[in-house]
């Protein structure tokens, strides 16, 4: 497991994680942690058993051994403790298409126990330039739109951990640079642990202190971007991530 200092105690906590689809080992006893206001990044080609454990972190799948402790709180059996302190992005999950972008966090925000709604939905349709947007049908939104929508979902209640797939996927270089210096100072600010799962190699390199490189359900490599680019003697962690995925082919 990735150590994590005494001064930053470990907000995500996974050790020996295994799921299974029956004959299928998705994720086969895998360990690490992040600490407080860490981001790091969960990485692997498709298949690697990525979008399973960010499931089981968000308590929607049970593993079948192991432990996740989020905020120092069970995943598997108490839940419902931690995930009004949690949020999920995904430019993948489709919110209600007929319901306007407003209606959609107004339900969230809700659900979420938000004071102030309607201040709040403002103010992150705000921060995220998408106040045009509030009026529109989410259906009819383009895919770089949805994706600033679901990350406004996202962060509808100011989360203290962040679980994110792919979070500027559709968009432009430019809004997705926006995006990714908002999310760097809306963690400053905040204190927030984001867990976050990319194909873009330099939106890891970026935002990431750590990383973890699945491969066949385990993890493979695992540490500080420039760590595992030395390690390797490459360039650049993309570099990085084509060996390793060029190393499962050849098995």
């Amino acid at each position: 497991m990735t150590a994590v200092s005494l001064s930053n105690p470990a907000v995500i906590e996974v050790e020996n994680l295994t799921k299974r689809y029956g004959a299928v080992l998705a994720v086969d006893g895998i360990s690490f942690s992040v600490g407080r206001g860490e981001t790091a990044a969960l990485l692997g080609t498709n298949g690697a058993g990525k979008t399973t454990t960010i499931a089981m972190a968000l308590g929607l799948l049970l593993p079948d051994a192991g432990d996740i402790r989020i905020l120092g709180i069970d995943m598997v059996r108490h839940r419902y403790q931690a995930l009004g302190r949690m949020n999920f992005s995904s430019p993948y999950v489709d919110l209600p298409r007929r319901l306007t972008v407003a209606q959609n966090l107004n339900v969230f925000a809700r659900l979420y126990g938000v004071s102030d709604v309607p201040a709040r939905v403002a103010e992150v349709a705000h921060e995220l330039d998408m106040t045009a947007l509030l009026d529109h049908p989410s259906g009819e939104l383009s895919a770089g739109q949805r994706s600033r929508v679901a990350l406004a979902k996202a962060l509808i209640n100011r989360p203290d951990v962040l679980l994110l797939d792919e979070p500027t996927a559709s968009l432009d270089p430019d809004t997705a640079d926006r995006i990714r210096g908002y999310l760097s100072t809306y963690q400053a600010r905040h204190g927030t642990t984001i867990l976050l799962a990319s194909h873009n190699m330099a939106e890891v390199e970026r935002m990431c202190s750590s990383v973890f490189i699945m491969r066949g359900g385990r993890i493979c490599a695992q540490g500080q971007p420039k760590e595992l680019v030395a390690r390797r003697g490459r360039a650049n962690l993309e570099e990085v991530f084509l060996d390793i995925a060029r190393e499962t082919a050849a098995q």
